[in-house]
């Protein structure tokens, strides 16, 4: 059995992505997220995949323009279409002694055909031996 690989993001925060404080605007941290998330499952499922759910997501510290932001995602649940992606956030700025702890969150993904419709996950190098 293959172990799932986590699938890693860094982002560097510009203005573009800040709201009116000089912080990443939660939309666009969620769409950060929901792109690690999706890149996560569709290497866990190796087919098209999409969201279909955001579950708790916390933002617990402000990321700054200028701010590294790396996301880390990785498959924690695989049912017979559907995954649990969990997705995690650390800043990192300029002269900043370490890393911290910025946002998380869960994804529910879906497997689908060509129709959009849910699709059984197929056995891949990274899911094998898991519970379908």
């Amino acid at each position: 059995m293959h172990s799932q690989p986590d699938v890693r993001l860094i982002e560097m925060i510009f203005p573009d992505a800040a709201n009116h404080y000089g912080t990443l605007f939660g939309g666009n941290a969620l769409a950060l997220m929901a792109k690690a998330a999706f890149v996560a499952a569709t290497r866990h499922a190796g087919t098209s995949v999409v969201m279909a759910r955001s579950e708790r997501i916390d933002f617990a510290t402000p990321v700054r323009v200028g701010d590294m932001l790396e996301l880390s995602a990785r498959v924690i649940r695989t049912g017979r279409s559907s995954m649990t992606v969990e997705v995690s956030g650390f800043a990192d700025g300029i002269g900043d002694p370490a890393p911290r702890a910025a946002l998380s969150g869960q994804f529910e993904m879906v497997a689908v055909d060509a129709a959009g419709r849910p699709q059984r996950l197929a056995r891949n190098k990274y899911n094998e031996g898991q519970t379908q």
